[in-house]
């Protein structure tokens, strides 16, 4: 093995020195319960909670009272939809609208309401993963309650049309909830301008720490608690917070807001080079997701008569982290149901690889990449009897 490269960014990312050092502090140093107000080292847990909330919600353009600190985005996900539908089921509203692409932080909230006597209209997409704006309002009725559609699809990269979708739930007073996990730091987000009303953010996608999440909950929006107990984040959410977590999660936003312009155009540079070296030297690939619509670092490709999963396996011992969808879903034999809702076939879904990239990627990672891969593909294509059986009809 010559090197280690680690190219499943949407999984996870490392977390930035700078947090850690940060965080440090609020293990042995500044200890205290945030809830015990009445000595100085209670008071600067606190104060600690508070300057991160501030600073989630510059970057978002929200309000920091509107900002609640979660344990996932798969929690934030399960709140916002749990929290609106459990609020609204006595009212005459009881229909939820997403989409056949959602992670399944949404996907299997919205079936398990459905005992509860809530329906959920499963918007298609098109071959790259875009709804259409058409068939979601078709689908709107009196009894819909939310909309909850993702900003950008973890699997596949694409970034639908936030703006237009939310000003189609304003229009009809309908409340918008988006999965924000994997835009936050890599689109801009503006949720006043977009109309947004709840937004779920996680922290270890953008070299934060794993086990701290955040909801964006617009004033004045009628919610449930999914949590309940003591008095934390303003009696919302119970439970004593990860001061340390939190201000993890605070210290990554800043650092990604500092480089957000200048990373987002080299990452897009090589996420680039990465697709147009695939397309040029490896023959029967599907570029999966939006041409251009997609995440700055995300590159899915189908790679025609072979498995994802032998791939990922050769490219482990070539000392590339890669995956081939959803971290979620790893332990599933079934094809992606993403790939599935944009019309591909199970063959060749199967065959799907996905790489994200992250500031620390180099022009030589990803010319390695292509050149492993390719060598991959071709090893991998010379044993199949698909492709083999697909040379002779040609022959």
């Amino acid at each position: 093995m010559s090197r280690k490269l680690y190219l499943d960014n949407a999984a996870t990312t490392r977390v930035g020195k700078e947090v850690i050092d940060e965080m440090s502090k609020y293990f042995d140093e500044f200890y205290g319960n945030p809830s015990s107000q009445l000595y100085e080292l209670g008071r600067r847990s606190k104060e600690a909670i508070e300057r991160a909330r501030r600073t989630v919600a510059d970057f978002i353009n929200a309000n920091e009272k509107e900002i609640y600190f979660t344990a996932s985005g798969t929690e934030s996900d399960n709140w916002a939809i749990k929290g609106v539908a459990f609020a609204n089921l006595n009212k005459g509203k009881n229909h939820i609208i997403t989409t056949k692409i959602e992670h399944q932080a949404v996907i299997h909230t919205c079936e398990y309401l459905e005992k509860f006597g809530i329906e959920t209209t499963y918007l298609d997409v098109d071959k790259y993963g875009l709804i259409d704006l058409e068939q979601l309002k078709e689908a709107i009725k009196a009894e819909t309650m939310l909309i909850s559609i993702m900003f950008a699809n973890n699997e596949i990269g694409t970034i639908q049309p936030i703006e237009e979708i939310g000003k189609i739930a304003r229009d009809n007073k309908i409340l918008f909830h988006v999965d924000g996990v994997q835009a936050l730091g890599s689109v801009k987000i503006d949720v006043e301008k977009q109309n947004i009303d709840l937004l779920s953010m996680s922290a270890h996608k953008i070299g934060g720490p794993k086990g701290i999440g955040g909801l964006y909950i617009r004033r004045g929006t009628r919610i449930d608690n999914l949590v309940h107990g003591g008095a934390q984040e303003r009696g919302k959410r119970a439970g004593t917070e990860g001061v340390q977590n939190i201000v993890g999660f605070g210290k990554a936003v800043e650092i990604v807001k500092e480089n957000f312009d200048s990373n987002i155009e080299r990452i897009t540079t090589l996420r680039d080079r990465l697709i147009e070296g695939i397309k040029n030297n490896i023959p029967d690939v599907v570029l999966n997701g939006h041409p251009t619509k997609r995440l700055a670092n995300n590159v899915n490709f189908s790679y025609k008569y072979i498995e994802g999963e032998s791939i990922l396996l050769l490219l482990d011992m070539e000392g590339i982290s890669a995956s081939s969808g959803s971290a979620c879903t790893s332990g599933s034999l079934d094809p992606s149901h993403v790939l599935l809702a944009t019309g591909m076939d199970h063959g060749t879904a199967h065959g799907s690889i996905r790489f994200t990239i992250s500031e620390e990627t180099t022009e030589e990672d990803i010319d390695y990449t292509v050149e492993t891969i390719k060598r991959i593909v071709d090893k991998l294509r010379a044993m199949s009897p698909i492709k083999n059986d697909e040379d002779l009809k040609k022959s």
